[in-house]
């Protein structure tokens, strides 16, 4: 036999070897039974999930019948819920009008000298979170600028929660959106309180409309003007002034990250905020000014009252997690957190979101 011929024959009987061998392990009918296991076993855990699709659906409902969700209380004191109130102010909207206030004087917060002998200049801080940062600031050892718009009885009342504090507080009235004023502001804030270590951009104009269309260029220019614009001049005026450890704190929004559809202008000009913290701690670094900003969710604050109408106020607050808006004095303490050289030295560029909690996907 030839020699081909015989290798051939020699691999015909190992394959048919290794083909029985194969089959006896693994039989026709064994392989047919398998396969209908296999389709028997899918069919049992559909039934299984079905089960217990329809218990947790019937336990739900008794859930839901038998529970409502109540807003969420962590803090040292009980806040407000929805509905807070019902007013509607006239802009720019003054504290002193709301009968319900906002709570900014944080009682159970103690100061231990994180801006021990420093000076901080906050932009719209005659009330709502502005002045609930001048008084932990000022609680935290700051001499304090106040700047504001027209609302002087609100800061004459920041003024005197400050003093209560034992420090030193100035009142500065004007238009931030102004580049000239702004200038001013920084240089009156050096001469009266000696230098100028923190700087606060809290200053903001909000307005919703539901229609783009009834967007007006003058509404849109001014929340630019006020929103993005005074915070580039109070920054670029501050900065001559400061030195290393000092800090820029900007004041961002929840809308800047999500957005808001009635708040088109607004969330524009918070997102901007956002980059513009970002872009300008990396600019900064060198000179040891650390820039971050915080994204607040709705605070009970003046600024809501005087934009949305009755019905929609007596809802603030009331979409997010917790299921009430957030006071002022619970806000504050992230911003003394981000002046001082003590608690984050090694933080800057961040955006640190205050909103009540999270929904999930």
């Amino acid at each position: 036999m030839p020699e081909g011929d015989f290798l051939i024959g020699t691999l015909y009987i190992i394959s048919a070897e290794i083909m029985e061998c194969f089959l006896g392990i693994f039989p026709k009918k064994q392989q047919m039974k398998t396969l209908k296991n296999y389709k028997q076993q899918g069919e049992k855990l559909a039934e299984k999930q079905r089960k217990l699709q329809a218990e947790q659906e019937e336990r739900q409902q008794s859930e839901q019948s038998g529970k409502q969700e109540k807003p969420m209380q962590a803090g040292a004191r009980k806040y407000p819920e929805p509905p807070v109130d019902k007013q509607h102010l006239k802009k720019p909207g003054k504290e002193k009008d709301l009968e319900v206030k906002p709570m900014c004087d944080a009682p159970y917060y103690k100061g231990s000298g994180k801006l021990q002998d420093m000076v901080a200049l906050i932009t719209g801080a005659d009330s709502g979170i502005g002045r609930a940062v001048a008084i932990l600031f000022a609680r935290e050892g700051a001499d304090i600028a106040v700047v504001y718009l027209s609302e002087h009885q609100d800061a004459e009342e920041t003024k005197k929660l400050v003093e209560k504090e034992g420090r030193k507080c100035i009142l500065i009235p004007g238009d931030v959106t102004d580049k000239d004023f702004c200038k001013m502001a920084v240089q009156e804030t050096v001469n009266q309180l000696g230098k100028l270590n923190v700087l606060v951009n809290n200053a903001a104009f909000q307005l919703h409309v539901e229609e783009f269309e009834n967007l007006t260029e003058e509404h849109f220019d001014l929340t630019i003007k006020t929103n993005l614009y005074s915070y580039f001049h109070m920054a670029r005026a501050a900065v001559p002034f400061m030195n290393y450890g000092s800090a820029i704190v900007n004041t961002g929004s929840v809308t800047g990250i999500l957005g808001n559809k009635y708040l088109l202008d607004y969330s524009m000009t918070k997102g901007g905020i956002h980059a513009f913290t970002r872009s300008l701690s990396s600019n900064l670094i060198q000179k040891g000014i650390r820039v971050n900003a915080v994204a607040p969710g709705p605070v009970w604050t003046p600024l809501n009252p005087s934009d949305k109408n009755k019905k929609h106020i007596a809802k603030f607050g009331s979409s997010t997690p917790m299921k009430r808006p957030a006071q002022p004095e619970e806000i504050a303490p992230a911003y003394v957190f981000l002046a001082s050289p003590q608690c984050s030295s090694y933080i800057t560029g961040e955006i640190v979101p205050i909103i009540g909690g999270y929904k999930g996907g």
